[in-house]
């Protein structure tokens, strides 16, 4: 895959240079495809949201860089192309995007999560742990195996979180319910995934759930085989209706859009923006054909206590996977130690590699 083979089409750079900077030209990297009906077409919604609601406004957006020192360079193509603020998406871009920082004092730089700041380099992200307890919810009310299956990527605590999260919602419909987990060592690789979506089935696992950044290939694996999915990112359901339960997804568009304009305005100062459940920055997916209406009952019940502040996934009592505890009852998890998380929680199968 090209890292730039549509670079050409998104834009010029000798027509950049030769033209008058707009009031606002922004940059956006994804790691993968814009159109993978996952994370990065998510990031994308977002583009477009910011592109619509701030008239005037020029978007860059480059595809399928990977998280090398190839990002400095497309970073530095957009700045020299008139970017004052850089959108980077992905979670291997933020060293590079702190260290151009010192470079381009001038240039704001927004990286979605990670806890590094610089004097222009800001993150922003959202807990879409909430909406992965809820999903959780729902394949432990419809799996009749109790076993439950995860696809990954990489061990980086946002995904653990999911996992974590996953694995709890599941437990509080089936205190006896596992979730196996197989990492794929990349963001897209359709083979793999394939292949770790059948091995699970193979294994008895009747429900998966998933972060990779496109689901397309583990939703519609898992319909031929006959089992349950819960989507990621984005709403899924309409690619294999038969198997998506719900889902989390995202809203980046309000987020980034607040962010563009405290920068124009002089008023942003980089800082760990966070989102949820809810603002509207993560949306529960509605629910398949095959999650049962007292089960629907119940998880919707459960979103409400959420969004009224009765029920907070990240509070004790909470075990790790060998029985330790984690967290004493009544005691809310700290945002550092949320978003380094590096453990699993009990009943969940496999290691954080």
């Amino acid at each position: 895959m090209k890292t730039f083979r549509s670079l050409a089409v998104l834009f010029s750079l000798s027509a950049a240079l030769a033209a008058p900077v707009a009031a606002a030209t922004l940059g956006y990297i994804y790691v993968g495809p814009e159109k993978d009906y996952g994370y990065n077409t998510s990031m994308d919604i977002g583009r477009q949201y910011v592109a619509k609601n701030l008239p005037g406004t020029k978007t860059l957006h480059v595809e399928n860089v990977p998280e090398t020192a190839e990002v400095e360079k497309v970073m530095e193509r957009m700045i020299r192309s008139g970017a004052s603020i850089i959108f980077a998406t992905s979670y291997g871009y933020l060293d590079y995007a702190v260290s151009l920082g010192k470079k381009y004092p001038k240039v704001a730089f927004l990286h979605a999560g990670g806890l590094k700041l610089g004097d222009n380099v800001g993150t922003y992200w959202a807990n879409s742990d909430d909406a992965m307890y809820l999903a959780g919810m729902a394949a432990g009310a419809v799996s009749k195996s109790g076993k439950l299956g995860f696809i990954a990527a990489f061990p980086i605590p946002q995904v653990v979180r999911s996992i974590n999260a996953f694995t709890l919602g599941a437990q509080a419909m089936n205190p006896k319910a596992t979730t196996s987990v197989v990492w794929t060592g990349g963001w897209l690789l359709p083979a793999k995934e394939a292949e770790a979506t059948n091995s699970l089935v193979d294994a008895g696992i009747d429900v998966i759930g998933e972060q990779v950044d496109s689901p397309i290939t583990i939703a519609q694996t898992a319909e031929k085989r006959g089992i349950h999915v819960v989507g990621k990112d984005v709403d899924v359901s309409k690619l294999a209706p038969k198997a998506v339960l719900t889902g989390a997804s995202w809203n980046w568009g309000p987020t980034m859009l607040k962010l563009t304009k405290e920068i124009q305005a002089g008023t942003w100062k980089p800082s760990h923006v966070r989102g949820d459940l809810k603002d509207g920055t993560v949306v529960l997916d509605p629910f398949g054909a095959a999650v049962p209406q007292a089960a629907r009952a119940t998880v919707l019940a459960k979103k409400q206590d959420i969004l009224d502040g009765k029920f907070v996934v990240w509070s004790g009592p909470l075990a790790g996977q060998e029985g330790h505890e984690i967290l004493p009852a009544g005691k809310p998890m700290p945002m550092e130690q949320l978003e380094s998380m590096n453990f699993f929680v009990r009943g969940v199968i496999g290691t954080v590699k």
